[in-house]
């Protein structure tokens, strides 16, 4: 028997597998070294682009055109008129408001705002001394001086928690805000004059 060379033969090419129902998949073509063909397009286009931008500046900087800067153009001067040189004359007004306002006295009154006195809040009124020790403690930990004052009416003895006096109401509107803060949680102040 003679002795066969199995190194140096090439092997048969195989024949793609036959799929029941779907055809083979198409390959892309390919070049030898793997880069698709549509690669190689765009980024030829891409290289001719930026060659024909260049291009284009190169010959913007060399044109004798562009290095010659733009010539101001000349005004044209009209001939001078006496019309074009005064103003016309205002129209004569109708109205006689603005004199009127010139000679017109002004009444200066002396205009004296009243005080109505120095007021209190009064923030609950309680049967027992408890409640309004303990609602006089809220307040005090709000940051705000109290005091009970004890009244004694035909339905019996109240305890009323009383804040003041202050002298102007605002001053009364800013420690009712501060009580009401959803900290302090203290709501139906109300604000008097003071007796």
């Amino acid at each position: 028997m003679a002795n066969q060379d199995y190194i140096s033969r090439t092997p048969p090419p195989k024949k793609p597998a036959k799929r029941r129902g779907k055809p083979a998949p198409k390959k892309s073509a390919k070049n030898s070294n793997g880069v698709s063909l549509k690669a190689k397009l765009i980024s030829l286009l891409i290289v001719i682009l930026i060659a024909a931008f260049a291009y284009g500046l190169w010959s913007l900087k060399t044109d004798p055109s562009t290095k010659t800067p733009l010539s101001k153009p000349t005004k044209v001067e009209a001939a001078p008129t006496s019309k074009a040189k005064e103003l016309p004359k205002p129209p004569k007004e109708i109205w006689t408001y603005v004199k009127d306002l010139e000679n017109q006295d002004i009444e200066v009154g002396e205009y004296k705002v009243e005080d109505k006195g120095p007021y209190q809040m009064q923030c609950g009124s309680f049967r027992s001394q408890d409640q309004a020790d303990t609602l006089k403690a809220r307040i005090a930990f709000a940051g705000i001086e109290s005091q009970v004052r004890t009244a004694k009416g035909s339905s019996g003895t109240w305890y009323k928690v009383v804040l003041g006096p202050y002298k102007r109401k605002r001053e009364a509107e800013k420690d009712k805000h501060i009580l009401r803060r959803k900290s302090n949680n203290i709501n139906g102040c109300q604000i008097w004059g003071w007796r």
